[in-house]
C-alpha cells in the first residue's frame, strides 16, 4: 500500500468530527461512558491519557486517510489529556505522534457491525495492543463470548483468560460488575487494580467517607453516653 503524502494529510479542524449514526442501543454509550467517568476520578491528577466515546480515529493504514474507524471507546497513553489545551474533535494520529489506542472496546449491537471481523483487522493494523468486546445481550446469537479481551500478539489478536483482566501496559484490569445503586440492576464494565479489586467512583467514595463519619459520630455519641452513666453511677455511690 502507498504510503499517503504526510504534507498533504487534512488536519483535525478539515476532517468531519461525526457521521451523524445514530448507536444501536443504550448500552454502546452508557457502558463507555461509565468507564470514562471512572478513569476521570481515579486517574485526575494524570494528565498523558486521553479516553474518548465514540469518536473518529483517523490513521494511514487504512485505503483512504479521510474515513476514520470509530470504536465505541478509545483509550490513549502518553498523548496530551486536552490537545494543545483544547477538547479533540477527533483523534488524528498524524497528529498524535502516529501514537495508536493502546485500547479499544466495541460494544455489540442488534445490528452486526465486524466487532469481530473488519474492525478487529484495522485494529490490529493501527497495533491497538488491547481489544476489549462487550456482548452481553447477542453473544449467543454470535457465538461469541459476552466480555473477551483480546491482546495483539505478533500482529495478530489473542483472546485472554480472567476476569477481571489485569492489562500492566494500561496499569488497569478491565472487568463486568452491577451498577452500583442502580434500581435497573444493570451490568456495567469497570476497571480494577492489579489485586483485582474494583475502583470506586467519586459518589461511592463520597458515600464511605459520609458512612464513615457517620460511624465515628455515633461511636462518639456512645462513648459520651457510657462516660455520663459512669459519672451518674459515681454520683449514687458517694
Amino acid at each position: 500500500m502507498l504510503q499517503p503524502d504526510l504534507e498533504r494529510l487534512p488536519t483535525s479542524d478539515e476532517l468531519p468530527d461525526s457521521d451523524d449514526t445514530p448507536v444501536d442501543n443504550e448500552e454502546q454509550n452508557f457502558v463507555p461512558n461509565v468507564l470514562l467517568f471512572l478513569l476521570e476520578y481515579i486517574w485526575k491528577q494524570r494528565q498523558d491519557w486521553f479516553f474518548a466515546v465514540d469518536m473518529g480515529i483517523y490513521h494511514t493504514t487504512g485505503a483512504n486517510p479521510r474515513v476514520p474507524v470509530i470504536p465505541d471507546a478509545f483509550l490513549s497513553l502518553g498523548v496530551e489529556r486536552r490537545k494543545g489545551g483544547k477538547a479533540r474533535k477527533s483523534y488524528v494520529m498524524w497528529e498524535e505522534a502516529n501514537i495508536p489506542p493502546i485500547l479499544t472496546l466495541e460494544v455489540v449491537s442488534q445490528t452486526p457491525g465486524g466487532e469481530y471481523e473488519e474492525k478487529m483487522e484495522i485494529y490490529a493494523r493501527l497495533g491497538v495492543l488491547y481489544y476489549v468486546v462487550y456482548n452481553p445481550l447477542f453473544w449467543q446469537r454470535d457465538g461469541q463470548l459476552p466480555f473477551a479481551v483480546y491482546k495483539l500478539v505478533n500482529g495478530t489478536y489473542e483472546l485472554q483468560i480472567g476476569e477481571p483482566f489485569w492489562m500492566p501496559e494500561v496499569g488497569l484490569g478491565i472487568g463486568r460488575c452491577p451498577l452500583v445503586d442502580d434500581p435497573l440492576g444493570r451490568e456495567v464494565l469497570s476497571w480494577y487494580d492489579a489485586n483485582g479489586d474494583r475502583y470506586i467512583s467519586e459518589a461511592e467514595a463520597e458515600r464511605q467517607r459520609a458512612e464513615a463519619e457517620r460511624q465515628r459520630a455515633e461511636a462518639e455519641r456512645q462513648r459520651a453516653e457510657r462516660l455520663a452513666e459512669r459519672l451518674r453511677q459515681l454520683g449514687e455511690d458517694i
